[in-house]
């Protein structure tokens, strides 16, 4: 079975912790506690929305033999990385401006965009902690500046194909896809979201353009992990997704 380098890669670095927590954002301590933003697919979403289902994985792997995320990221998707350094640039002076600037500085090399380390750039197959950090509207004068989720439940699987599969597992607003190698300081995440406690499965990137996430991994700290969404088609103009064993 084909195994690209990055799962070679994947299986030295095996990790494990799980968790899950209750699904409203926590308040920051900041001018005013935010809202809980609703899923934007079920505004009454129960505080604990059941894991959907995962698609049975193809002898010959889910990356349709490659391991090039620009021969499967859509054009629209992928210049989105292109402007990575102005929605970070954006992301945090909004969400400094609007009164976050403390809950900003508290996350660390979490809200650093330069933080990026070298070696082990992805997460190992195994489970983890992680959690939702939004950062600037997505349309001006609507929604929150800055929005903190409580800690959830994801995982990382290789697949008997070769592929290096990231799944958040838990909460209102899931997502599973593909890693993918870029540079030595980043790796690229091509998937799409599931919302709600009503969706079961997961849908297959491409399958719907407003779930679609493309972002870059990076490692900020031992065994600390980022999934960064620049642009996100939802609520924000960047979303952290940190991983951590």
């Amino acid at each position: 079975m084909r195994r690209t380098p990055l799962a070679v890669l994947a299986l030295m670095t095996t990790t494990a912790l799980a968790a899950c927590g209750d699904d409203r954002p926590a308040s920051p301590a900041a001018p005013a506690s935010p809202a809980t933003p609703a899923s934007p697919a079920d505004p009454a979403t129960p505080a604990s929305a059941a894991a959907p289902q995962q698609p049975a994985t193809p002898a010959g792997g889910m990356q349709g033999g490659t391991d090039s995320w620009r021969q499967v990221a859509k054009a629209a998707d992928a210049s989105l990385l292109g402007r990575l350094d102005q929605a970070w640039r954006m992301a945090r002076a909004e969400a400094e401006d609007g009164g976050f600037s403390r809950q900003v500085e508290a996350l660390g090399p979490l809200a650093d965009p330069n933080a990026a380390q070298t070696g082990r750039i992805q997460p190992g197959p195994g489970t983890y902690r992680c959690r939702t950090i939004k950062m600037g509207r997505r349309v001006e004068g609507q929604g929150l500046a800055y929005v903190e989720y409580p800690w959830f439940a994801c995982s990382v699987e290789l697949t008997p194909g070769g592929d290096l599969v990231l799944t958040k597992t838990t909460g209102s607003q899931r997502t599973r896809g593909l890693i993918y190698p870029d540079s030595e300081r980043r790796a690229v995440y091509v998937g799409a979201q599931a919302w709600g406690a009503d969706e079961k499965t997961f849908p297959a990137y491409g399958d719907k353009a407003e779930r679609d996430q493309v972002g870059v991994i990076e490692r900020i700290g031992q065994n600390r992990w980022r999934l960064v969404l620049p642009w996100p088609k939802q609520e924000a103009k960047l979303e952290l997704l940190e991983i951590t064993g």
